[in-house]
């Protein structure tokens, strides 16, 4: 199917381009979204009137988008939750987390706007490009942790998962004494003749 594209779309072209994409694809995204028009000749000549109106309205649209941008600059959230000791979570941080998230942190960001190749299923930073205009893009940071301490750590580089499975194969050793009897309590925690339980 071929539709004129109303304004940039990554991968397929700018404003007032005619491209052939799949049909679906023009029907459940395209069309609905207001980002094409059906190829027609009626189609394109009512586009041909309004492109300088078009460009006009995404223009200015992309200078709002650059001024939130410039804003923007090293914006970092972190997302508290649970985490098995692997430092897998239980369940996700999906794009209305994130954006949600960063929307608390001082900046209005559409859930639409946070592109997640696929969902946060770990504990650690996570680098999200969010797209604030067709030709806008920025990316923030995103720190999945069990408690705020935990991310801090990560903010400064240490790696939790690795850290806490050390101290697990470190775990806990207990003083061996080859010749004690089985049932007896060692030397240095024995209680001292002069000791009495009374208070």
């Amino acid at each position: 199917m071929d539709v004129i594209l109303l304004e940039r779309v990554e991968k397929l072209g700018r404003i007032g381009d005619v491209v052939s994409v799949k049909p679906g694809f023009a029907r459940n995204f395209l069309l609905p979204r207001g980002k094409a028009l059906r190829a027609t000749d009626a189609n394109k000549a009512k586009f041909e009137a309004q492109r300088a109106q078009i460009e006009a309205d995404n223009a200015k649209r992309r200078e709002a988008a650059e001024a939130q941008a410039a804003t923007m600059t090293d914006v970092s959230v972190v997302l508290i939750r649970q985490a098995s000791n692997a430092g897998a979570l239980y369940g996700s941080v999906s794009a209305r987390d994130i954006a949600d998230a960063i929307t608390e942190a001082g900046h209005k960001v559409a859930k639409s706007a946070v592109v997640l190749d696929k969902p946060i299923k770990t504990l650690g930073i996570t680098s999200v490009k969010l797209v604030l205009h067709p030709e806008v893009t920025v990316s923030a940071k995103v720190n999945v942790a069990r408690s705020p301490e935990e991310a801090e750590l990560q903010a400064q580089g240490v790696d939790v998962t690795a850290d806490l499975f050390e101290r697990e194969e470190a775990g806990f050793t207990e003083a061996f004494d080859p010749n004690a009897e089985p049932g007896t309590i060692a030397e240095d925690e024995a209680p001292a003749d002069g000791d009495t339980a009374e208070a």
